[in-house]
This record gives structure tokens, sequence and C-alpha cells, in this order.
């Protein structure tokens, strides 16, 4: 065979390599959760993972005719690691906040609820007020809105910071921190375990719009605007077929989208 055609046959071989390939990587939405942010993403005892943002991510997939791959990370790295290329977006109920914009670009809004302050039930407090919360020690995750929201908010409070939810709860069930905040929904969901049986709300707090922005919406990297665009579209999807709805009533009573 002369080297022309053999040069040729090679290269076009080569191409096709490259567009089966690309056309498979697209067929795949690599996406990135935390998987310790019970009821909306968690890690179960099998390795399996489960919740609200889960269920929406697979449904939000299925809409657009791709394959979900899940990939977990710590929430304080989860940004870099979206911008180094690990997973292709980010579904972990992270609020669309205007610091976050800098470095992600978000879709819609999928759901937006509101903070909330937890305490033990032998709590002296009655209030969540600056001047009643003003010298107790208060847990948050660390790198979440409720965390900023407590530090703007409560400033006189002692804030302890935690990498997971799951340390501050222990913490103040055991009488190390006098009260938590974070999302009304997943102190909720833990006040009805076992786990939680030591606490109560104490209050839910006024959503501020520029500490938790404009409720939880899908990070993809700076750019990425077609496929921002086609979770745009599917979240506009599973809203108006009815898939949104049976998520929603799967895990709550009340209506997580918010207004």
């Amino acid at each position: 065979m002369p080297i022309s055609k053999a040069f040729t046959l090679a290269a076009s071989t080569a191409l096709l390599a490259v567009t089966m390939s690309a056309a498979s990587a697209q067929d795949v939405v690599r996406i990135g959760t935390e998987g310790a942010y019970p009821p909306f993403n968690v890690i179960e005892s099998d390795g399996s993972l489960t919740g609200f943002d889960i269920d929406i991510a697979n449904a939000l997939c299925d809409e657009m005719e791709v394959e979900c791959e899940f990939v977990t990370s710590d929430w304080d790295g989860i940004i870099p690691a979206l911008q180094a290329g690990r997973f292709d977006a980010i579904i972990a109920s992270m609020s669309i906040t205007e610091e976050r914009k800098e470095q992600v670009d978000f879709t819609e809004k999928y759901y937006n609820t509101p903070p909330a302050i937890a305490v033990p039930k032998d709590s002296d407090l009655t209030e969540a007020t600056p001047e009643a919360l003003a010298g107790i020690a208060l847990g948050a995750q660390s790198s979440t809105t409720h965390s900023n929201y407590a530090e703007e908010k409560f400033a006189d409070a002692d804030l302890r910071l935690y990498p997971t939810p799951d340390e501050y709860k222990l913490d103040v069930a055991s009488g190390r921190i006098d009260a938590v905040i974070d999302d009304v929904i997943v102190l909720s969901e833990w006040l009805e375990s076992e786990d939680g049986a030591c606490c109560k709300i104490l209050d839910t707090l006024p959503i501020d719009p520029v500490i938790n922005g404009e409720g939880a919406g899908i990070a993809v990297r700076k750019g990425e605007d077609e496929l921002r665009e086609k979770f745009n579209a599917a979240i506009q999807a599973i809203r108006e077929n009815g898939t949104y709805q049976e998520i929603n009533d799967k895990y709550f009573d009340v209506d997580v989208y918010g207004s």
C-alpha cells in the first residue's frame, strides 16, 4: 500500500476513535456530590448513594438521555475538584451565591429551603436572636452558607466549624456545644431519628438572599454553557411532568422548591 494511502487510513482510523470516544463521553455525565448531607445526599452502609439530590440527578440524567456517574468529594474541596475535571457538575445542595459564581456557573435552582437553629431539649434558649445567642457555642459545617449566616447574623456567638454535619450533631448531643445551624430540612430529618432525640428546633430563620443565595443549583465549570442549559431544560421538564413532585413527596411533607 502506498505510504500516502496508509497515512490517510491511519489518520481516518485515529479520527474515528477520537470521535467515538467523545461521543461515548457525552453519554455519561459525572456528578460530584458529598454523600454526607442527609436527607439530600448520603452514603449508605453498603456504599450506595441515596437522597433527594441523588434522585434528582438521576431524573435529570434520564431526561437528558445520559448516564449519571457519581463521584463523592469532601465538601471543602468539591469546587476545586470540579475545576480540576474530576467530574462535570456538582449536585450537592450547593447554594447559588455571588461568591461561588466567581468560581463556577450555576443552573437555575432546583430547591430552596431556609436555615434553622437546633438546640438540646433542655436548653434555656427561647429564641434565635443575636442577643440570645451571644456567647453560646454554635456549631456549623464549614464553607457553607449556614456558617456564613452565623458569622454575619450571630457575630457574638462562639462559632465552631465542622467538616460535616455528623460532627456537630455529636457535639450538640453530648453537650459540648449549645446550638447548631443548618438547613431546616436537614435538622428536622435528624431530629426525627434516634440520634436526634436529644434536640429540638429553636427557630426557623429568614432567608437572606445575599448570604443564602437563590436556592440550591447545579454547578458546572465556567463556560460550560451547553451542559448548563441542558440541565436547565431538564429541571423545567421534570417540574412539568410530575417527576420532581414524586421525588419531593418521597422525602418531604413540604414543597422544597420554594416560591
